[in-house]
């Protein structure tokens, strides 16, 4: 089973984005609200994929592409940016993000980034 950590600052978010994970057979092994969090459950959890938002209070999604990467640099992570939001996502995937989702979710474009960057 696939495992992935949820990574957004709006509680609502992360509970969309885990409903559509856990309904189509995938594990979600954490949720965390901003970028620190999200490289402490990182190293803690190992999962196999992450969803990451860029816009975060503490520590945004790009800082902590970048400093889980330096952790894992195989890491898998799937950016999750709102509309207009085109050259953070690009500055997301030069840090090493493999894809990105545009927000609102559409379910099979959620599953359809997570089964491509997981392989």
């Amino acid at each position: 089973m696939t495992r992935v950590l949820i990574v957004d600052d709006a509680a609502f978010m992360r509970m969309m984005v885990k409903d559509i994970l856990q309904k189509n057979g995938f594990e979600v092994v954490g949720e965390g609200c901003n970028g620190i969090q999200a490289v402490e459950l990182y190293k803690q959890e190992k999962p196999d994929v992450v969803t990451m938002d860029i816009t975060m209070p503490e520590m945004d999604g790009i800082e902590a592409v970048k400093q889980i990467k330096a952790f894992d640099p195989s890491a898998k992570i799937v950016m999750c940016s709102a509309m207009g939001q085109q050259s953070m996502v690009m500055d997301a995937i030069k840090a090493g993000a493999k894809d990105f989702i545009v927000k609102p979710f559409q379910a099979d474009r959620v599953l359809e980034a997570i089964n491509k960057v997981v392989g």
